[in-house]
C-alpha cells in the first residue's frame, strides 16, 4: 500500500479528480466507487490553532488552509489524475491510515 497527500482548489475539484477513478451507478441513481482505493477528505485543515476564553468565546480566529486536502491509501499504483495535485509534508501530517506511516509508504 501506498500513501498519498493531495491538495485541491476546491470540494468540487477533489469530487471530480475522485470520481475518475471510477463510480458505479445502481438504479436509483446512487453513486458508489468502483475502486479498491481508500480515501479520506479531510477538508480545509487548520494551519494556525484558534484561541479561547474559559467561557469557549474565540479571542483568537483559527487560520484554515485555502486548499482542500485528502488523504488516498492507493490499494494499487498511484492514479495518473492524482499526481497534480500531489503534495509532500514533514512528518506524518494530521491524519494517518491505521498506524501506516506516511514517510516509509509515500506513493
Amino acid at each position: 500500500m501506498k500513501i498519498g497527500k493531495y491538495e485541491f482548489d476546491s470540494l468540487e475539484q477533489a469530487n471530480s479528480t475522485i470520481k475518475s477513478l471510477g463510480v458505479t451507478t445502481d438504479e436509483n441513481g446512487n453513486e458508489t466507487p468502483s475502486h479498491n482505493n481508500t480515501i479520506v477528505k479531510l477538508g480545509n485543515i487548520v494551519l494556525e490553532q484558534g484561541e479561547y476564553d474559559e467561557e469557549g468565546n474565540v479571542t483568537k480566529e483559527p487560520v484554515y488552509s485555502t486548499k482542500y486536502s485528502l488523504d488516498v491509501a492507493w490499494s494499487g499504483e498511484e492514479a495518473e489524475e492524482f499526481k497534480a495535485f500531489k503534495i509532500d509534508i514533514v512528518g506524518e501530517g494530521v491524519h494517518g491510515f491505521a498506524g501506516i506511516s506516511y514517510q516509509e509508504n509515500k506513493a
